[in-house]
């Protein structure tokens, strides 16, 4: 393994799902395997870039990993990589990007793609992504109806317009690749429209408001 190879902390109580996830990336990055939070703490330096993080552990939660991630001011990008559909409270989680397991081996090297990509971007469009991200994963896993009555994703909607229009010019600055790099999971015909980079608002398959359920 290269010496400059970025570092990646996989993160995971299930062994198995640990173990596999670092034979995926173990040919490309240096990577390190943690089977629970307090593990992982003792791992997480200045010189991990990406932390590929479960969030139902036994001993600490993913979410209270975050936490103590963000506050310690470790600037590595982090991926909640779950068996968990999103909900709504996510909107106020500082991570990067939500993968939702079981993923493929093409799905997390994209994904620690990506997570490099925005390690290596102004901090506004870092947080324009994540924005970006937690919109997408909602519009996947909801209804137009619960989409529609939630206060939280209205607010979350709004943040990320008003981070767009602060960030369009240093989004008109990213190479091709980049862009490519951050957005390709996103929607691609939203990337060059007025609306935002994200999945169709309920129009994926989930029912809307007037729709049966039953």
């Amino acid at each position: 393994m290269a010496a400059e190879a970025p570092n990646v902390v996989v993160v995971d109580d299930e062994k198995d799902v640990a173990d596999l996830h670092t034979a995926w990336l173990q040919d490309s990055y240096d990577v390190q395997t943690a089977y629970d939070g307090a593990e992982a703490l003792e791992i997480l330096t200045e010189d991990v870039s990406v932390v590929l993080l479960d969030r139902e552990m036994p001993d600490q939660s993913g979410d209270d990993m975050l936490e103590k991630i963000r506050s310690e001011g470790l600037e590595c990008r982090v991926a909640m990589v779950t068996g968990l559909e999103p909900e709504f409270d996510i909107i106020q989680m500082g991570f990067d990007t939500y993968l939702v397991k079981p993923s493929s081996k093409e799905e997390l090297r994209a994904t620690v793609e990506r997570l490099l990509t925005i390690g290596s971007i102004d901090a506004s469009l870092q947080k324009y992504f994540a924005l970006a991200s937690k919109l997408a994963v909602l519009e996947a896993a909801k209804s137009k109806c619960e989409l529609e009555s939630s206060r939280e994703y209205a607010k979350l909607t709004n943040e990320f317009e008003n981070c767009r229009n602060q960030s369009e010019w240093l989004l008109a600055q990213l190479d091709a690749e980049d862009y490519r790099v951050l957005f390709r999971d996103l929607d691609p015909s939203a990337l060059d429209s007025d609306t935002h980079p994200t999945a169709d608002n309920g129009q994926s398959g989930r029912p809307d408001c007037d729709s049966p359920t039953g």
